[in-house]
């Protein structure tokens, strides 16, 4: 088996993750340590994933918020953790759990907030929130 490295290239065309999972490395190894801030805000404005019921894609915004504590998120890595969910079949209220415990796995922040965004299909809307906080 061949070990796959997932650090991002630094410029030129970002590779298509195969998994999410090998996204989540992606985030752990690209994480920096954080600078003294109190609040970091991610805006995603082009998400997609699939209806895991219809297989239709699903268009949507992604809103990240949270107050580091050791580590920030890298937005590249970030990016390319997001792509990943293009071919994963999932419910927004299911996307916005996931996402919140995979960037606080990663990140351990002291407070983090996900807010995912399903564009109208069908004339509904969709607005999903998953909060997490640090026990400390």
């Amino acid at each position: 088996m061949i070990e796959r490295n997932y650090y991002l290239p630094r410029s030129g065309p970002m590779p298509r993750p195969q998994s999410v999972a090998e996204a989540m490395e992606a985030l752990k190894q690209e994480a920096f340590p954080a600078p003294p801030v109190q609040r970091v805000i991610l805006h995603a404005k082009e998400f997609t994933a699939v209806c895991p019921r219809t297989g239709q894609p699903d268009f949507g915004e992604v809103i990240v918020e949270y107050e580091p504590n050791q580590l920030c998120l890298e937005s590249k890595a970030f990016k390319f953790y997001l792509w990943a969910f293009r071919d994963e079949g999932a419910y927004c209220e299911s996307l916005a759990a996931r996402i919140a415990d995979d960037l606080f796995e990663v990140l351990q922040p002291r407070f983090l907030r996900v807010v995912v965004k399903q564009y109208p299909r069908g004339g509904i809307e969709l607005q999903a929130e998953a909060v997490r906080r640090s026990d400390a």
